[in-house]
């Protein structure tokens, strides 16, 4: 096996578990602490994205762009939460996919409205649209390298925020028992609208960051969701901890199966057959992990330790 290319798709795996990692994040906040399932996750990616690619062109900075689009996804999460979801907490699970489903298409329709069905390239600055070697014939574009180092300081920030102060002591009290740190004086209203909004804002960036690679476009985050919540199945439903390890997990398992996995069947089978199998049972492989988990530890790898 050439060494380089290995190196190369472990890098790429870490860059795709990193994105996976922001998005799932808020979700798994939102799901395990407010109990919520909220389906338009997905379009609050794929606002930031947009937001993004908006002020990239109108500020000719990139940068910038992001800076000023977090805070924007953030408010936008806090108005969806305040004016919807915050309306539905008490209702069963069914209800909250199917309001939150209806979200995705007021999503959907308002961007086709504003900015046209075509996608939204955004151009990156001239000092991260360039290569680096790390090792000898292993070249990786800088912009990756900024995506990992971004999501490696927002997992640090957020392990922060969740265990050592006091917004985090009230977030994981509110996950263990929302009514008796209501009864505590918390005002759990303010608390779950802070959380979603703070979901929101992640779910932004994981947008703003992969849009230069992708483009943003209409239902973008749609696909991705369902990936997400692998994650948070895999990591244990409410654990940030554990959210990080599985989109880790997630990101090199997708990654290396679709470069390696048709060597490997090779030896057992015929190429055409090879290659004919390996791209579809490259993409079932986190499924089948996430079977797995489900049977053998259904709570996750890392559940939360209030439940």
């Amino acid at each position: 096996m050439d060494w380089a290319l290995l190196v190369t798709q472990i890098l790429n795996g870490l860059q795709l578990g990193i994105l996976l990692f922001l998005l799932a994040a808020g979700l798994t906040l939102v799901f395990g602490i407010m109990d919520f399932v909220n389906l338009a996750h997905g379009s609050l990616y794929m606002m930031g994205a947009y937001f993004c690619a908006t002020l990239t062109y109108a500020l000719d900075s990139f940068l910038l762009a992001v800076a000023l689009s977090v805070p924007l996804t953030f408010a936008v999460g806090i108005v969806v939460e305040v004016l919807v979801i915050r309306h539905l907490y008490r209702r069963d699970h069914l209800d909250h996919v199917l309001a939150t489903f209806g979200l995705i298409l007021v999503f959907n329709s308002s961007v086709h409205m504003i900015w046209g069905a075509a996608g939204n390239p955004i151009p990156l600055p001239e000092f991260l649209d360039g290569r680096v070697e790390l090792l000898p014939g292993v070249v990786i574009p800088v912009y990756r390298l900024l995506i990992i180092a971004t999501g490696l300081v927002t997992a640090g920030a957020m392990y922060y925020l969740v265990q050592h102060t006091r917004l985090g002591m009230r977030i994981r009290a509110g996950a263990s028992n929302r009514d008796m740190v209501g009864a505590l004086g918390v005002d759990i209203k303010t608390l779950f609208t802070l959380v979603f909004g703070l979901g929101a804002a992640m779910a932004g960036l994981a947008g703003m960051m992969i849009a230069p690679i992708t483009e943003a476009n209409i239902g973008m985050g749609d696909d991705i969701l369902i990936v997400a919540f692998v994650v948070i199945i895999i990591g244990g439903i409410g654990s940030v901890r554990g959210a990080f390890i599985a989109a880790l997990v997630v990101g090199l398992i997708d990654t290396m199966g679709r470069a390696f996995l048709d060597g490997v069947l090779k030896v057992f089978m015929t190429i055409q057959n090879a290659e004919t199998a390996a791209p579809a049972l490259s993409a079932m492989l986190i499924y089948i992990l996430m079977a797995a988990i489900l049977y053998f530890r259904p709570q996750g790898l890392f559940p939360p330790k209030n439940r």
